[in-house]
């Protein structure tokens, strides 16, 4: 009975963080899930690595790599069709609870893409770059994640499962990238 005790919190949680009401946070909640508003912060993200690490920038460029296809197939490919989760948006019993912004997406919803991907990411970086810019991704990775529920297309659970599975992809590929580069230096 723990299952159902956690979905009724999640459903609960839900109700309280969709939609708002406020609709002049509509137009920015859709542009923080729009993955290709995005791409100035990952060229600028690319530029930093390749100050810190030059000639081996390949290295961490090969780690996120690795965490966006891993945080990408564990939740799209793995997950969503074994839990087979449909998301709020796409629940007909909650159809006049769900304030949908933007469209639905997919059908299944457990466990957030959007979520493992800027978490792993935001993770990743944090590790490298323990400031303000570290802390400023963890933001970012949180307010994308947010958006994901305010826009009605994932339940809060789908969201913390996502971000935990970004945070372990992040931690792994941090402890790689570090043990790599500690090798090639000794070498």
């Amino acid at each position: 009975m723990i299952i159902d005790k956690l979905k009724e919190w999640d459903l609960a949680l839900f109700d309280v963080l969709n939609g708002f009401g406020y609709p002049y946070l509509n137009i920015p909640m859709i542009w923080l899930s729009d993955k290709y508003i995005w791409i100035p912060l990952y060229l600028f993200l690319i530029y930093k690595l390749h100050q810190k690490y030059q000639g081996k920038v390949w290295v961490p460029l090969l780690a996120i790599l690795l965490i966006i296809t891993l945080a990408d197939q564990l939740t799209s490919s793995l997950m969503k069709p074994y839990f087979e989760r449909l998301r709020p948006c796409r629940e007909q019993s909650l159809k006049e609870l769900v304030i949908v912004v933007a469209g639905c997406g997919g059908k299944y919803g457990f466990a957030s893409s959007h979520a493992a991907n800027t978490m792993g990411l935001a993770t990743f970086f944090s590790k490298l770059y323990p400031n303000t810019l570290g802390y400023l991704l963890i933001a970012w990775a949180l307010l994308v994640s947010y958006s994901r529920v305010y826009l009605g297309v994932h339940y809060p659970g789908d969201i913390v499962v996502g971000m935990l599975l970004g945070v372990i992809l992040g931690l792994c590929a941090y402890q790689l990238v570090r043990k790599k580069l500690s090798t090639s230096n000794q070498s």
